[in-house]
C-alpha cells in the first residue's frame, strides 16, 4: 500500500523560511512524478511545485524563485524548501505522488495527474 508521510511546515513570520518533506513508503519509486499542493482558506487546492525521475522541474508562477524542489538523499524522499515566505503562502500543504511515471512534471502542478496525496501539512506565514 502506498502512503506518502510528511513531516516539516510551522509558522514563520513574513520573510522567514521552512521546509516540508514527504516520504513515499510501500512502494519503491522507478519512473514517478512527485509534487506539492496547497490549500489555503476558502480556496481550491493548487499544485505548486513538482519534480519527475529524471530531475526535472516545474514551478507555479506564485512561487518561483523562492520555492524550491529537491529530492532527499533519503530513499524516496521529496523536500520543498521555502524561502522569503508570504502571508499568501498560508495554507495547508499536501504531498502528491503519481507513481506511473508517465506524465511531466507540469502535467502535475496543472493538476492533470492521478495522484497518491500525503495527509497534509500547516504552514502559516504572519504580516
Amino acid at each position: 500500500q502506498v502512503m506518502l508521510v510528511q513531516s516539516g511546515g510551522g509558522s514563520v513570520p513574513a520573510g522567514g523560511s521552512l521546509n516540508v518533506s514527504c516520504a513515499v513508503q510501500g512502494y519503491t519509486l522507478s519512473h514517478y512524478c512527485l509534487g506539492w499542493f496547497r490549500q489555503a482558506p476558502g480556496k481550491e487546492r493548487e499544485g505548486i511545485a513538482a519534480i519527475d525521475s529524471d530531475g526535472q522541474t516545474y514551478y507555479a508562477d506564485s512561487v518561483k524563485g523562492r520555492f524550491t524542489i529537491v529530492m532527499g538523499h533519503a530513499e524516496s524522499t521529496v523536500h520543498l524548501l521555502m524561502l522569503n515566505l508570504k502571508p499568501d503562502d498560508t495554507a495547508v500543504y499536501y504531498c502528491a505522488a503519481d507513481i506511473r511515471g508517465t506524465a511531466p512534471p507540469d502535467w502535475m502542478v496543472r493538476g492533470r495527474t492521478t495522484n497518491y496525496w500525503g495527509q497534509g501539512t500547516q504552514v502559516a506565514v504572519s504580516s
